[in-house]
């Protein structure tokens, strides 16, 4: 099963690639958030999110916006957040948003209820052309 590191570098990367091939066509910062709603990714982007391929959107909101896919309200360790009693808390939200679900006394943050990063409003206020700059506080994975 992939880690939080792993699909933060490998999504990061991919969306670089998506944004630079866009700078290169010379597209505005409100053409290249537009490009990222959902409706235009799964045509133009389709191997960008596995749900794509099936239409399928990963929140219930009308205008989904998938520049950020992730949320930079969310934190993650992927050697455990902080213990609470005999669970080790991998990740969480940092305004409080959304659900926990946990299993062998690990607990995981579930976003699925929360569309914060997915409206073009909430983007607009955070964005970056570097995707890493606006997640720089996800990862708090202690060395």
């Amino acid at each position: 099963m992939q880690g939080y590191k792993e699909w933060f570098n490998e999504f990061g990367e991919k969306q670089k690639a998506i944004v630079n091939k866009l700078i290169g066509k010379n597209f505005t910062q409100d053409e290249i958030i537009d490009y990222f709603d959902f409706e235009s990714m799964c045509v133009n982007e389709v191997d960008f999110c596995v749900l794509y391929k099936d239409h399928k959107k990963c929140h219930d909101i009308k205008e989904l916006n998938c520049y950020m896919c992730a949320c930079d309200n969310f934190r993650f360790d992927e050697n455990g957040i902080k213990n609470q009693g005999s669970y080790k808390i991998m990740s969480e939200c940092n305004i409080g948003n959304g659900e926990n679900f946990g299993a062998k006394n690990v607990v995981h943050q579930d976003c699925s209820s929360c569309s914060v990063p997915h409206h073009k409003s909430y983007v607009k206020k955070r964005f970056s052309y570097d995707w890493f700059e606006i997640m720089k506080d996800v990862d708090v994975t202690k060395d």
